[in-house]
């Protein structure tokens, strides 16, 4: 079984004076604006690097939940937040690395059990398994 869903991007201009659109399949973001401004200058507007934060802690969140479930551990609570590092390498940017810091409230799992089970989702999210950048993981379990 395939699952195909969409992004598209809209962009008009140059680099630096030039803005662009971002928008989902499923109405989730609607030509939300994007640009040299927004990515690199802090203005308001959305931004690859964000985007792809977001969705890495979500597929985390997600894979995280469904591996404690499947050991006997339904966590109550998972909040990640996706740091990623966009540095100029090569004449260009790269992506570089992703910081996954987690706050997993789940009573009644010991550490290293949770330990193993957070690090193989790290390495199981289907959005991990794109990069190639280090990513790092860092954890608050809350029992």
């Amino acid at each position: 079984m395939t699952i195909h869903k969409k992004g598209q991007a809209h962009w008009e201009g140059d680099i630096k004076q030039g803005k662009g659109t971002i928008s989902t399949e499923s109405g989730a973001l609607k030509e939300q604006p994007y640009g040299f401004n927004t990515r690199f200058e802090g203005q308001a507007g959305t931004n690859p690097e964000e985007l792809i934060g977001a969705a890495h802690a979500a597929c985390f969140s997600m894979a995280l939940s469904l591996m404690l479930g499947e050991a006997g551990h339904p966590p109550e609570s998972i909040d990640t937040v996706a740091t990623v590092a966009l540095d100029k390498a090569d004449g260009g940017f790269a992506i570089t690395g992703i910081a996954l810091d987690s706050k997993v409230k789940l009573p009644g799992i010991d550490k290293d059990t949770f330990d193993g089970i957070i690090q193989q989702a790290k390495a199981g999210c289907p959005v991990s398994k794109l990069f190639n950048a280090e990513i790092t993981l860092t954890y608050q379990l809350e029992n």
